[in-house]
């Protein structure tokens, strides 16, 4: 038989590449474009609602 185990050269260990961390609900309210327009919805419900308890 042909011994191989000399002819293997040693290997050095491969650091696992570490996993993405899951991005929750603070990250999207951390987007300017949504609090942008969750700004523009905001005041617009404002509006309506100090429209309909002080005019009419």
């Amino acid at each position: 038989m042909l011994d191989t185990s000399r002819d293997q050269t040693p290997v050095a260990p491969v650091a696992p590449v570490p996993a993405e961390e899951p991005r929750g609900c603070l990250f999207a309210l951390s987007q300017p474009p949504l609090m942008i327009f969750l700004t523009v919805v905001g005041a617009l419900l404002l509006l309506a609602a100090v429209h309909d308890l002080f005019l009419l």
